[in-house]
């Protein structure tokens, strides 16, 4: 039972990173004077506003796979897997923050990091399928 906590911990980690991605675009609405239901305006605001989608987005495969690779597969390698892609995830905000075109790699590290989960977790389920 110990062995899911780190990949919940991840989760959560992962659910919390988005909740600050909300804050922040508040936050940068008032700072950058753009009000809603704009979505365009200032620079700034723009990129924070895409984190915050890029995000969400990367949250709705992440969540599954993350969860069929702890369940079904090694809760201790979908933990080291998960805790790669947030990783990614954080450095890809501050690279994206300051300068998009230099948040290729953090994407890449999240992304191969989502990847290899889903792998864990089709392998994991193919194998415990009954023949």
């Amino acid at each position: 039972m110990f062995a899911y906590r780190w990949p919940l911990l991840i989760a959560l980690s992962s659910i919390l990173l988005l909740q600050l991605t909300t804050y922040w675009v508040a936050w940068a609405r008032v700072r950058y004077g753009v009000k809603a239901p704009a979505i365009s305006g200032h620079p700034t605001f723009e990129r924070i506003y895409r984190i915050q989608m890029n995000t969400l987005e990367a949250l709705v495969l992440f969540l599954p796979v993350l969860g069929l690779a702890t369940w079904f597969g090694n809760p201790w390698i979908a933990g080291g897997l998960g805790t790669i892609w947030l990783l990614g995830r954080i450095a890809y905000l501050f690279m994206y923050v300051h300068n998009p075109g230099s948040r290729g790699p953090a994407f890449t590290l999240a992304s191969l990091a989502q990847i290899a989960l889903l792998i864990q977790a089709v392998i994991a389920l193919a194998s415990s399928v009954p023949h």
